[in-house]
Formats: structure tokens, sequence, C-alpha cells
């Protein structure tokens, strides 16, 4: 099966846009690229734009295709798509909760189908890519994981029970994270901060944190207690945060809250 050489984004939305941007920006040529989306007002230069299916078909011109619009349109779109997804295709998903077998399903045609997870920050070349496949051979999966190596740093995981979990820490984590930013800049305005001198520290701390920790010799556990001199500042927050483990509870919470949605998209899909 050949490297993808000419990808078709069926629904360009918020996360298909981030991922064709990243594209871009690493250096791959737009030519490679073409959007069916009805809704989309334009696509980036040299990107072509087709606003309904006889015209991707006519074109014919992709061997993969990415699935990037709501999971609960799988079963209305599906049938309408199958002259895009036949013999020679590779299917790609983005479709949250969506598995292999309801791809199969849909799609019975095309080589392979292969669910991805990647985030937002897909954008600027930042983001966890997660694979999983089903009908890549040797090359063609080290050819994928290459092409979408280049939004950040891709993963293939080896059994697909576990991937609504890792799509709500790697998928669903920004939002969580720009939650607990703003809620940081939130409390300090609370207790006295201008909420633009505020949120500027916030996210500048965030920042610095962040790549810190990426590019450290331990643990971020570690790291913060390494802030923390005992006695001190720090120290007298994070014994707020580590009571009775309340911050880990709440984001055990949060991530079954959230993998559990996968589940249960899956089943309206059916």
């Amino acid at each position: 099966m050949a490297h993808i050489q000419q990808l078709l984004i069926i629904g360009c939305g918020n996360m298909g846009g981030a991922m064709l941007a990243g594209w871009l920006a690493a250096g791959i040529d737009p030519a490679r690229f073409a959007i069916l989306d009805p809704g989309l007002e334009r696509a980036p230069q040299g990107v072509v734009l087709y606003r309904d299916v006889a015209e991707a078909e006519a074109a014919g011109a992709h061997d993969a295709v990415l699935l990037g619009f709501k999971p609960q349109q799988l079963g209305k779109l599906a049938p309408g798509l199958r002259g895009l997804t036949g013999n020679g295709i590779e299917i790609y998903s983005l479709l949250a909760g969506l598995t292999i077998a309801q791809l199969k399903t849909a799609f019975p045609s095309a080589d392979a189908h292969i669910r991805v997870m990647p985030n937002l920050a897909a954008r600027i070349n930042k983001s966890p890519i997660i694979l999983f496949e089903d009908g890549l051979g040797t090359q063609a999966k080290s050819s994928a994981f290459a092409f979408f190596e280049h939004l950040g740093t891709a993963l293939w995981l080896d059994n697909e029970a576990k991937f609504d979990l890792v799509t709500a820490l790697a998928g669903s984590g920004p939002g969580f994270v720009y939650r607990f930013i703003d809620a940081l800049a939130e409390a300090a305005v609370n207790l006295g901060l201008e909420q633009v001198q505020a949120t500027s520290l916030a996210l500048s701390m965030v920042e610095g944190a962040s790549s810190l920790a990426a590019n450290a010799d331990a643990s971020p556990g570690i790291l913060a207690d390494r802030v923390a001199s005992p006695g001190g500042m720090t120290r007298e927050g994070l014994n707020v945060l580590d009571a009775d483990k309340a911050l880990v509870k709440l984001l055990t919470r949060t991530l079954k809250a959230t993998a559990d949605k996968g589940a249960q998209l899956s089943a309206e899909a059916d």
C-alpha cells in the first residue's frame, strides 16, 4: 500500500483545519490535500475545495481520506461517501468513540481503517497523535506514522479498548488545561489582581512550566516538590491540592466522564 500522496479531508472543522494547518506549516505541498466541505468558506492557498461529493468523485485523485465530521453523522453520511472510500483507499477517522468495526461496516471496501486522535496543538506541530489501525502493512504503517509525526509526536496504540481513555487524556486534555489556566486567573482576580494581569501571568507561567517539564530529567511530581521548599509558600498551596488526593480524584472523575462519552457516541452511531 502506497504512502499517503493525496489526502481528502471530509469535513474540515476545528480539528481537521488544525491538522491541515500543521501539515502545511511542516512544509508539505498543499497540492497533496483536498477538502470536501460544503460549509467551509475557503481553503488554504493551493488546497482544492470541493463543495459536493460528485465533484470530489469526478476528481478521483486521492488515496486516503480523513473523516472530520461529527461522529453522530456517520450513519447519515457514510452511504453517500462510499464512492470516495473504495478499493485502494485508506480511511483515517477523527470520529470520537467510533470503533474500527464501525468504520469497516460503514466503509467496507476501503483497504485500511485507522483511528486518529490529535488535539488542536497540531496547528503548531506540538500535538500527541494517537493511532490505531487495521489493514495497514508494515511499510504503509511506517509511512502513516511519518505523515502524522509532522503534527507533533505520533504513537501507535496496541489496544483499541484504551482509545477512549487516551482520547480523554491527550485529545480532550487541552480543554482541561485551558480551564485550569482560567481558574487560576479567576482565583487571582477573586483575591485582588486585575483580570488582564492575572490572565497574562497564568498563561506565561503555564507555558514556562510546561516547557521546563517537557525537557526535565525528573517527573512533574518531583518538579513540584523542587518548587516547594519545606515550610514555604508553595508547599502551603500544594497542601491544599494534595489534601485527601482531592486534585487526583477530581481529574480521575473528569477523565472517566470523558472516556465514557466515547462509548456513548459509539452506541449512538449504531
